[in-house]
């Protein structure tokens, strides 16, 4: 696929996928979407790629829905009247399912500005890497509107159901350092020194066992929604499938010729 609105760029085992609508803060567009979904099915079907980065070119990670667009759309319309809305949410929806069962590690590098449908995508991530300047805002709650796809959970579940109402009622900035503190950052780094630092994470990541990076992101999505003694089955089932596996197998031969392991791609 031609892309247009995004950019894709393979760096050494990461596949880079970049919001590339500067002039617009990378809102979130139907053709957008479309091209996103397509670099997400490239990274997922490439062997090379062990790792999957997003982020935002200019100023924003991403100001969330194209709001511009949708306005012209209820324009038209003449009348109250959100069935626009839902085609291109449930749109949304299908992408966003594909960053959180995509079997590789999915990294947020947000490099400025993220709001509202940027923070639904971000906490649907399994990491979340944050430039120093970056600023992080519901939104919702300023133009009536609210989270569809997960973004009220995935916060609650973040940072607890406390700090996440203050971020949804309020719809106010906060700072990476405040986001951090609060559970949802996992590293916040000079501006300067965002890409250098994620491609150092990406290349630890593939170090590891896909098949195994693959199995653990899966049992902690699913465990979250499980009681602790089905998540701990849940978890044994896996850990019986792992031991069955050609990576479980080389990792013991690696740490006893005390070399680094070489895992199999997916």
């Amino acid at each position: 696929m031609e892309y247009k609105l995004i950019l894709y760029e393979k760096r050494g085992p990461g596949g880079w996928i970049t919001l590339n609508r500067p002039e617009e803060s990378n809102s979130v567009s139907p053709e957008l979407l479309q091209e996103l979904s397509a670099a997400l099915d490239e990274s997922r079907a490439d062997p090379e790629v062990r790792a999957v980065v997003l982020t935002g070119a200019g100023r924003a990670f991403c100001a969330g829905a194209d709001l511009k667009g949708g306005l012209k759309l209820q324009q038209s319309l003449k009348k109250p009247d959100g069935s626009w809305m839902m085609g291109y949410i449930k749109q949304f929806e299908l992408v966003i399912r594909k960053i959180k069962t995509l079997p590789k590690p999915v990294i947020a590098a947000v490099n400025g500005v993220v709001c509202a449908g940027g923070i639904e995508t971000i906490v649907c991530c399994d990491m979340i890497v944050a430039a120093e300047s970056a600023s992080f805002s519901d939104a919702h709650s300023r133009y009536a509107l609210l989270p569809g796809l997960g973004g009220g959970l995935g916060l609650a579940r973040a940072m607890g159901p406390f700090k996440a109402k203050e971020m949804l009622f309020t719809a106010d900035f906060f700072t990476a350092r405040d986001m951090a503190s609060a559970g949802l950052v996992n590293h916040v780094v000079p501006d300067s020194e965002l890409v250098q630092f994620v491609d150092r994470l990406v290349n630890k990541l593939a170090e590891r066992s896909p098949l195994g990076l693959a199995r653990m992101k899966q049992l902690i999505n699913d465990g979250l929604d499980l009681p602790w003694d089905v998540a701990v089955r849940y978890e044994m089932l896996n850990l019986e499938a792992q031991a069955h596996s050609e990576d479980f197998y080389e990792g013991l031969k690696a740490f006893n010729e005390k070399r680094p392991p070489r895992f199999s791609a997916l």
